[in-house]
């Protein structure tokens, strides 16, 4: 389960821009409207520290990150869940993303075009609130007349369904997001397959100009409050820096990072809010000199379905984990000395696991 992003933004809010510098990939960038036409698909490693070390004290052939994909749509405007514009085509390629990022023009360019007379992001933010919940009322009604079909047959089956269904379709016509009903755990089994936008974890992006760095501007501390209003998470960062220091010798961009003040490249602080947002952690595999590997999986997974984010049959025939966390194996310096110390525990299929534990996995086939 790696983690996947959508971006969705307005037309020039700097989306492809960001997308070049979170991926490297090159999206066609220009300063009109619309030019992300097909949706723009780029897988990100995840820079951990650890895995490096433990890379290191293994010997091991090669390091495995985790991974993040990012997805870039072409730019939403009003009245684009009534076919304006061309976003609306492509809203259903992040439907089954695990978060959205509102990407949020917080910088002054005029040679940059904007779709409002004026750069407001937070006008910009309900904008692109609206359009998603049009795209989910859409969703949701295609639903009800499906559930309303196989309810003539058995009424009492569907019932309930049907009765929330409606008071979906009621809630988001009057603007409500999904993510902020109040659902019983059965309505909860209802929404989950809907995949609707309003309801994923989401986080803002406060795009701003480099002028504007490090502190921001009253535009990006707007984008913050607003986040934290919902109960959301909030990266302020420059996309064009970004994307321009990937050009440069890796030196050379720390250098210039550190004299504007940056200490952290957008794509880490990205990825990491990412990780929080979902409640992420990591954990580390090393399989001798073949290789080690780091692997996400959401807090509170239990060591069998740990397992089978690496194989099923791991999962199905899982015996125990030998399990040491990265301080300990990091501060000894081997297994060897972990051992000694009596620090590899042995642990059943109901083990938590920890951010950062190093595992290896025993399992019958």
């Amino acid at each position: 389960m790696g983690l996947e992003i959508g971006l969705v933004g307005l037309p020039n809010a700097g989306k492809s821009t960001l997308f070049n510098a979170l991926t490297s990939a090159h999206a066609e960038v220009a300063s009109y409207p619309f030019t992300t036409i097909d949706p723009n698909y780029g897988v990100v490693a995840v820079s951990d520290a650890r895995l490096t070390r433990i890379f290191k004290i293994v010997g091991s052939d090669k390091a495995i990150p985790a991974t993040v994909e990012f997805v870039d749509i072409a730019g939403l405007v009003k009245g684009a869940s009534q076919g304006e514009g061309l976003g609306n085509q492509f809203l259903g390629h992040i439907r089954n993303t695990d978060a959205i990022a509102l990407v949020l023009r917080c910088f002054q360019d005029p040679n940059v075009a904007h779709v409002s007379p004026q750069v407001d992001p937070i006008a910009d933010l309900q904008v692109l609130d609206l359009e998603l919940i049009f795209a989910d009322l859409a969703t949701v009604q295609r639903r009800v007349e499906k559930v309303q079909t196989q309810a003539k047959a058995r009424p009492r089956d569907y019932a309930e369904e049907l009765n929330f269904l409606q008071k979906l379709e009621q809630e988001l016509n009057r603007g409500k997001k999904a993510c902020f009903l109040s659902l019983e755990d059965k309505e909860q089994e209802w929404l989950l397959p809907l995949n609707l936008l309003t309801a994923k974890p989401r986080l803002l992006v406060a795009n701003i100009g480099e002028s504007d760095l490090p502190d921001g501007t009253a535009l990006s501390r707007a984008v913050c409050q607003a986040a934290k209003s919902e109960g959301a998470e909030c990266v302020v960062l420059c996309a064009q820096i970004e994307a321009d220091l990937l050009e440069w010798p890796a030196d050379d961009a720390e250098v210039y990072r550190t004299e504007l003040g940056v200490f952290e490249n957008g794509r880490d602080a990205l990825i990491q809010t990412g990780y929080k947002l979902l409640n992420l952690i990591t954990f580390f595999t090393a399989t001798g000199i073949k290789e080690v590997r780091a692997w996400s999986v959401p807090e509170g997974t239990v060591a069998s379905d740990a397992a089978g984010r690496i194989h099923s049959d791991m999962q199905k025939g899982f015996i125990r984990a030998e399990v040491v966390s990265f301080e300990a194996l990091d501060s000894l310096g081997s297994f060897a000395a972990v051992r000694e110390k009596g620090l590899l525990r042995l642990e059943g299929r109901e083990y938590i696991i920890q951010d950062g534990d190093v595992v290896h996995f025993r399992f019958n086939v």
